[in-house]
């Protein structure tokens, strides 16, 4: 089964799903034993093409840390915290690939939205 961690010791996903509003970001980041990178691809491509269909999704990127690495980054934009909640809890369209993810996967999801920095970006 795989394991969950949160990026944030202080706020937790389950505390950024009750909060409404949108666009939000997720960043998950993604780590496996390096013989099970070819399941966490499988697992992920299934997961986010059923994901790509429902209500609010965006789109999504994986990312691959360098020089062999076995950590990912999943970067996925979605209208809405509450889009992002129903997906997330609708096992009929996620059961599939949960039974994909290797055993060694630790991942660490976190909701983002972007933040103003005067003189540099805006939100």
């Amino acid at each position: 089964m795989p394991e969950f961690r949160e990026l944030d010791p202080h706020v937790t996903l389950t505390d950024q799903l009750e909060e409404g509003g949108g666009p939000v970001i997720l960043v998950n980041v993604l780590q496996v034993a390096p013989e099970d990178v070819d399941q966490l691809l499988l697992a992920w491509s299934t997961d986010a093409a059923a994901l790509k269909h429902q209500p609010g999704f965006i789109s999504t990127q994986l990312y691959r840390g360098i020089a062999g690495s076995s950590t990912f980054l999943n970067h996925a934009v979605w209208e809405s915290t509450d889009h992002y909640r129903t997906a997330r809890l609708d096992d009929s369209v996620r059961a599939a690939a949960r039974a994909l993810y290797p055993a060694s996967l630790v991942a660490s999801p976190h909701l983002f939205r972007a933040q103003a920095v005067p003189g540099i970006c805006v939100a």
